[in-house]
């Protein structure tokens, strides 16, 4: 019994398009990832001398940017996804980056196989959109991950914030400076908009 290399092949590939998903997020969105994950993103825009209300409104359009107009079900599914990872792609450059995706996979699968053209089109397909899919739903169950970690020690503050006396806005304005990101900056806009 002869095994072949071709399964392992179709992984590699697929494990590529990840890692030039990854890649081309980080090449283009690198250097802002870095400065923003320090510590609270919020409070290091109002410290670089920006307004409350010019750090609401770009964090606000951040949010608003995955919301779109098209009610196509993957874009739909992608769009949501997105916005629950807080990534920067907007959903219409995570499709692009799903062709591009599909292309680079196509080319391997050409090079490197001897499967049918319809056989490369339709695994390189979906090896574009299952890549790009998968590396935003990571993406998207680390920061819920971190939320839900983060959450017991954010109510566990504005509880003693609160027992203090301080007005429910104002327990949960400290629990945005105290607190690290993801939960900092969301809470930061909650507190910014009910002021």
């Amino acid at each position: 019994m002869e095994l072949s290399i071709e399964p392992l092949i179709y992984i590699g590939i697929f494990v590529g398009v990840i890692l030039l998903v990854n890649g081309v997020y980080l090449m283009v969105f690198g250097k802002a990832l870095s400065l923003n994950a320090r510590v609270n993103r919020r409070l290091t825009m109002l410290e670089a001398g920006s307004t409350r209300e010019d750090v609401l409104a770009k964090l606000r359009k951040e949010m608003d940017q995955h919301n779109g107009s098209f009610s196509f079900p993957l874009y739909t599914m992608l769009a949501t996804k997105a916005q629950k990872a807080n990534i920067a792609f907007t959903p219409q450059q995570l499709m692009l980056m799903m062709l591009v995706g599909s292309v680079a996979a196509f080319l391997l699968m050409t090079i490197l196989t001897t499967a049918s053209l319809p056989i490369r089109a339709l695994a390189s397909i979906a090896m574009g959109v299952g890549g790009v899919y998968f590396w935003v739903n990571s993406r998207a169950k680390k920061r819920l991950a971190m939320l839900e970690e983060q959450l017991p020690d954010a109510v566990e503050l504005m509880v003693r914030s609160l027992r203090v006396g301080h007005p429910f806005v104002s327990a949960i304005n400290t629990v945005s400076r105290e607190m690290s990101d993801p939960i900092a900056s969301e809470l930061g806009v909650i507190a910014d908009e009910a002021a």
